[in-house]
């Protein structure tokens, strides 16, 4: 896991962790102020890494920017980003950026807003993740009625902000029909997406057997909700460019195939092509021994089939409400050689929520020349 942070004296610090089954640990940081946007000296930094590790022990490389390691997680935000730049939700995302500018700059208004909200907050749009500004937008038109009535009423038609110029503009955007439809709309959108965003930052179990079926279903979710396709087809353009070029990789067909919820759910032969191929094509990546690899291929049936300790009651039971590689580990006795790929595929991270710390508590212990 590759993580770059800029310290108080402006110096760009690359830090490397390692992520396995048995959780993260922090392996070093490298100063990288004079050559952190040089891509050569970048993949020089990493393949240095790999060989200390050795590169037998490494799965996947994830970074939180570069495009051809990008982060699950990273990704889906890079996808809200892009499709908070349409025309009709940058405007929307804009209003509502405005109320709460307006509002928490001036204590007076913070006052009436919360008398009116039951000590309730507008959460601020961010500017480095757009999922906040879902959570803006969801609060917004939970307090929708509270919002038009404080608005409406004497008390903020008598202040003095109802005067001022950008009060007005506020007050207008808060009674605004067309603005609260266009929130809706963007909630439609935003939800299903924000939903696999939670799914791979919470990172409560590893989330490479599930962050395929998440996209798909996500998809579904926005599809349902609107009558025409028009609605969303921008939307989905913007989402299968971002899941096609930087997060749609084998591992994560692997993992769908390899996750039993999933997998046994299907009717039979209903597996694509496209995770088969992708699960093909991670077993030759991982496992560069053509005899490992036939090995695989040949316990692959059992699991097909459900047979062995597979099929079993208990087997049957937990494969809905237990984490797969645990689900592996407990009763992939009968195919010892692929139950190894599995739990190594399965216990992937997908977030970088390990390593995006406040990383600065370590010049409390390090100086330069430790970094360097």
């Amino acid at each position: 896991m590759v993580d770059g942070w800029t310290d108080k004296r402006q110096r760009t610090l690359i830090n490397f962790l390692v992520n396995s089954p048995k959780g993260t640990v922090f392996l070093e940081s490298v100063d990288a102020s004079e050559y952190a946007k040089t891509e050569e000296k970048m993949v020089e930094l990493i393949e240095g890494v790999i060989n200390k590790i050795g590169g037998e022990n490494v799965v996947q490389v994830i970074s939180d920017n570069a495009s051809n390691m990008v982060l699950a997680g990273h990704c889906i935000d890079l996808m809200l980003e892009d499709i908070g730049k349409l025309p009709r939700i940058k405007n929307t995302l804009k209003q509502a950026m405005s109320v709460t500018a307006y509002v928490y700059v001036r204590p007076g208004v913070v006052n009436m807003l919360r008398s009116f909200t039951d000590q309730k907050e507008l959460c601020r749009v961010g500017v480095t993740r757009f999922a906040t500004a879902f959570l803006t937008l969801q609060r917004m038109l939970e307090l929708k009625p509270n919002l038009r009535t404080m608005f409406s009423s004497e008390q903020w038609t008598q202040s003095k902000w109802s005067k001022e110029l950008d009060g007005k503009k506020v007050a207008r955007i808060i009674i605004s029909v067309k603005f609260w439809n266009s929130v809706v709309y963007i909630l439609k959108i935003y939800r299903p997406l924000v939903h696999v965003l939670r799914l791979v930052d919470g990172e409560q179990k590893p989330a490479m057997g599930y962050i395929y079926e998440a996209m798909d279903r996500a998809k579904e979710a926005i599809a349902k909700v609107f009558d025409k396709e028009e609605d969303y087809k921008e939307a989905f353009e913007i989402i299968d460019r971002r899941w096609d070029c930087q997060l749609h990789k084998p591992l994560h067909a692997a993992g769908f195939f390899l996750n039993p919820q999933f997998f046994y759910n299907l009717a039979e032969g209903e597996v694509d092509k496209e995770v088969s191929t992708g699960f093909y094509e991670a077993v030759l990546k991982l496992i560069p021994d053509v005899g490992e690899q036939e090995k695989v291929y040949t316990q692959l049936s059992t699991y097909r089939h459900g047979d062995g300790m597979f099929g079993t009651p208990v087997a049957v039971r937990l494969r809905d409400s237990q984490p797969s590689a645990i689900w592996w580990e407990n009763f992939g006795s009968n195919t010892p050689d692929l139950r190894s790929f599995a739990i190594k595929v399965l216990s992937l991270t997908c977030s970088s929520s390990d390593c995006e710390r406040n990383w600065s508590i370590f010049e409390n212990f390090m100086s330069k020349e430790e970094i360097g």
